[in-house]
């Protein structure tokens, strides 16, 4: 089990810092960056009528960053890892889920920061989801 986590843990952390630098930068009429791979309240893809439970919803209250995935949690079917990245790419923190687990996580920020924070959540079936908010 411990693989299967490490790679979990892995592929968050990657497809994280891909979206980084793309998230919110398309035109009119384009596709977003990473469509299919890594979703969005704006665009869940395939997922439409998933996103009230499997989007990260994001709260911040001085200087803490809790995440919650509205989201059932069963041994076939549970939100695996909530990950906090920085706009530069820092990753602030994340929290690997067992089944039996609630989906939410809180995290400190860097003293002083301002800017934009991206949320992850990863369900083990309706894939990488990523909620995009500031401070």
């Amino acid at each position: 089990m411990t693989d299967r986590r490490d790679f979990l843990k892995t592929s968050a952390a990657t497809a994280a810092l891909l979206a980084l630098g793309t998230a919110g930068t398309t035109r009119a009429g384009e596709q977003p960056a990473f469509s299919g791979i890594v979703y969005t309240r704006a665009n869940p893809g395939q997922w439409a009528k998933k996103v009230a439970s499997h989007a990260p919803q994001v709260t911040i209250d001085k200087g803490r960053v809790t995440i919650v995935t509205r989201h059932p949690m069963s041994a076939a079917h549970y939100i695996v890892r909530h990950t906090l990245v920085l706009a530069d790419g820092t990753v602030v923190g994340g929290t690997t889920f067992s089944p039996a687990d609630r989906p939410e996580s809180t995290y400190t920020l860097p003293a002083g920061y301002s800017g934009r924070l991206y949320a992850t959540s990863f369900c083990n079936r309706h894939d990488f989801w990523l909620t995009e908010t500031s401070v």
